[in-house]
């Protein structure tokens, strides 16, 4: 099974894009994105330096823009690629990018809202001066432990030995100054607390704008920074996705999630590296494929022949589907045994894995047509559970 992955804030550096500009039909796709990012990426992309392109306001769309133009030209013909790719994630930013692929969001609206997230996360930056430093090696516990002391954010989870910590400059210089035992500390090179109680105002702002925005259920499995659980419904993957800019990105259970799913391979659009790296470390026996030049596009193409598959998601204009977010066992709730018709957010049961219990509604309601499991089932993320008729549609 493949994963198709996109990275985030910090990938990016001087020139990536100029190879990739060589071909018109990139460079045209990418010159309508600057448009409506409002900034030349092209220029961004080949000729600025590395402290402009690590403003937030740039880094961000040249990020989302970038995977999203070169996944048209792994996929010429985008729908074929739902034959092939079991699930999408995105890492912070990427998540746009990897909603878009989905098909939840346009590549214009995901474009205004990067351009938006960018601008409102720098400002928030400006407020108070802060900071992120990566956190690698340690004893996990000790180094959760640690940040909590100093009254840090441990922002990103990346899996095993690699925390990034996020705060004011006070609290940074702190751990710099009483680190946890047998870790070693790398300052980011990123304008502010990331992920974290600072970025507040600017959720606010992204999601005023979001409510504006039409979405649709995802087309593949969407892996969610927020717990690692599949979201199909398309209003809780772009409300999952504001949310996210003041609150932890946990790719350690994201990670996990694809592990749940069986993937077997795992591409990063470019401009790749990051997500491969951790991958290697983090997930063992799955083959990783960075691609971060258009020369290695056929190699790619066949990389994704070799793993596709794909996700057991399926829609169509009417029927609506609801999806597992998790692994576990799944417990049909008492509100669904036996109705014909659901009200739209009602629970139709839990999935129990280890102790956790997670709720699955159904987010549009409407009348059952199938249920496609049974109480007790085990189930995997992203398996359908029901299958629904939306009311007032013949």
């Amino acid at each position: 099974m493949l994963v198709i992955v996109a990275p985030g804030q910090g990938a990016q550096t001087p020139g990536f894009l100029a190879p990739w500009l060589e071909d018109r039909t990139f460079a045209s796709r990418l010159e309508w994105l600057s448009t409506v990012a409002g900034l030349d990426l092209a220029d961004l992309g080949t000729h600025a330096d590395a402290e402009t392109i690590r403003d937030t306001q740039v880094a961000q769309p040249l990020l989302v823009a970038t995977g999203l133009v070169a996944a048209l030209e792994l996929f010429p013909h985008p729908a074929d690629a739902f034959a092939r790719i079991g699930a999408v994630a995105g890492h912070s930013v990427g998540e746009l990018a990897a909603a878009a692929g989905a098909r939840v969001i346009t590549a214009e609206q995901a474009m205004v809202l990067v351009r938006e997230r960018g601008r409102a996360m720098a400002a928030a930056s400006a407020a108070t001066p802060t900071g992120m430093t990566a956190v690698l090696g340690g004893d996990r516990e000790e180094v959760l432990a640690t940040l909590d002391k100093h009254g840090l954010t441990p922002a990103n989870d990346n899996g095993p030995g690699q925390v990034v910590a996020a705060g004011t400059l006070e609290q940074l210089q702190a751990l710099a100054d009483e680190p946890p035992a047998k870790a070693r500390l790398i300052p980011l090179s990123v304008a502010g607390a990331f992920h974290t109680e600072h970025m507040a105002p600017a959720v606010g702002h992204l999601g005023t704008l979001a409510r504006s925005v039409s979405t649709h259920d995802a087309r593949t499995a969407v892996i969610s920074n927020k717990d690692g659980q599949v979201v199909h419904d398309g209003r809780d993957v772009l409300a999952r996705i504001v949310g996210q800019i003041a609150n932890p990105v946990r790719w350690d259970l994201c990670m996990e999630t694809m592990l749940d799913l069986g993937v077997t391979g795992l591409l990063e659009m470019p401009p790749a590296g990051t997500l491969t790296g951790i991958a290697k470390r983090a997930m063992k026996g799955v083959e990783t494929f960075a691609l971060k030049t258009p020369d290695q596009l056929d190699d790619a193409r066949a990389f994704v022949e070799k793993h596709g598959e794909a996700s057991q998601i399926e829609t169509t204009p009417t029927w609506r589907m609801v999806v597992s977010p998790a692994k576990g066992t799944f417990h049909v709730s008492d509100e669904a045994v036996g109705a014909e018709l659901l009200a739209p957010g009602t629970p139709i049961g839990e999935v129990a894995n280890r102790g956790d219990h997670t709720r699955v509604l159904a987010p549009h309601g409407g009348q059952v047509v199938e249920w496609l499991v049974e109480d007790g089932d085990l189930v995997s993320p992203g398996q359908p559970l029901l299958r629904l008729h939306p009311e007032g549609v013949s």
